[in-house]
């Protein structure tokens, strides 16, 4: 039996997760039209999808985030101001961002990601230091979570 976390995802199961996140209702017709491949194809990921346990739900709740596995990271963004909307459509094309917002401070953003292991994060993390217009990045790993009031 297949694991989430022995499930691989390659770059299209990673942009189809991104648009369940955005719109877990969408047609697999409007998905497909988006992704640039066959309906078929949407199907049959989507399939493997739920059958290895990485999608457990909809609205597209991914398994690392189930149980307190994974490792979830805050990041603080330096962004050039000309590229802040690009560098944000880059960002919210990862289905481990969680949460992107704009502070105050010596960072323009705040993005939670949620990886299933440190070498997904790792990953992740050389991935937005190479998205153009994101000038610095700091990085914290949550640890333990001493007090959590969001339902």
């Amino acid at each position: 039996m297949s694991s989430a976390a022995s499930t691989t995802l390659d770059a299209l199961d990673r942009r189809l997760i991104a648009l369940l996140q955005a719109n877990a209702r969408a047609a697999t017709a409007d998905l497909a039209r988006q992704l640039g491949v066959a309906r078929t194809t949407v199907v049959a990921r989507l399939a493997r999808l739920e059958s290895s346990g990485v999608i457990v739900g909809y609205t597209a709740r991914l398994a690392a985030t189930e149980g307190g596995q994974g490792v979830q990271a805050f990041v603080n963004l330096a962004v050039s101001a000309k590229a802040a909307r690009a560098v944000i459509e880059r960002l919210s094309l990862m289905p481990e961002l969680r949460q992107l917002a704009a502070v105050s401070g010596e960072f323009d953003y705040l993005a939670v990601l949620r990886a299933p292991s440190t070498q997904r994060l790792d990953a992740l993390l050389d991935e937005i230091g190479e998205i153009d217009g994101v000038l610095r990045t700091t990085t914290s790993v949550l640890l333990a979570m001493k007090v959590d009031r969001v339902a």
